[in-house]
């Protein structure tokens, strides 16, 4: 009972510390979309979290695993554009590589399986300014076993240094040299939600 208790509350957890920070920033995001894209990330984010708040007295059930997996199915049903397609391919990737194995595989493996799985996904590759801007140089820290501070500290300094690249993907890759000078807004989702993630480990767990 204890470790269903304490999977429920770290589900629930993250997914209202997610849903937080992006309700917080949605008006940002949409603000640094329409500088180089349809203007709607906020929006179509918001939209996605607020779908899995919606469903987290069934996710908080499930095994961790299975719960990425059905986050990540909401978030391709729900958020529009790019985003929910890879945001969804992220977490049911990581989902499905945890839950083979009996669990056995170490999160570093997982989350970079997923992460080269959006890459694919998306047909990007780091430095084309979308959110593996964010996911490679995250995945690092990780492998590095660098604190949870370092790990939302290099995903905040990654999602800005977005601002100096020329997209090669999307919306914003028809802009040319114009997309430089504005930070990616996918990456700035994505640096926001690994700190608040962080975040709400480091409380759960203060070392």
């Amino acid at each position: 009972m204890l470790v269903v208790v304490a999977n429920a509350a770290l589900i629930g957890g993250l997914i209202e510390a997610c849903r937080e920070v992006i309700a917080a920033n949605a008006d940002h995001l949409s603000e640094l979309d329409r500088a180089i894209g349809d203007g709607d990330h906020g929006t179509n984010m918001r939209r996605g979290l607020e779908a899995v708040y919606a469903e987290r007295n069934r996710l908080v059930q499930l095994p961790m695993p299975k719960a990425l997996e059905e986050i990540g199915l909401t978030l391709v049903m729900s958020v529009g554009g790019a985003a929910g397609p890879l945001y969804g391919t992220l977490l049911i990737a990581i989902g499905r590589q945890l839950g083979g194995s009996n669990g056995q595989i170490e999160f570093a493996r997982a989350l970079e399986h997923a992460i080269d799985a959006v890459a694919r996904r998306g047909r990007a590759s780091p430095g084309d300014k979308t959110l593996l801007d964010v996911l490679y140089p995250v995945h690092a820290e990780v492998v590095r076993r660098a604190g949870l501070a370092g790990i939302s500290e290099q995903a905040e300094r990654a999602a800005r240094l977005t601002f100096g690249m020329r997209a090669m993907r999307g919306r914003a890759a028809f802009l040319g040299d114009r997309s430089i000078g504005h930070v990616d807004p996918g990456a700035k989702s994505c640096a926001l939600m690994t700190a608040a993630i962080c975040r709400f480990l480091e409380e759960q767990c203060p070392a």
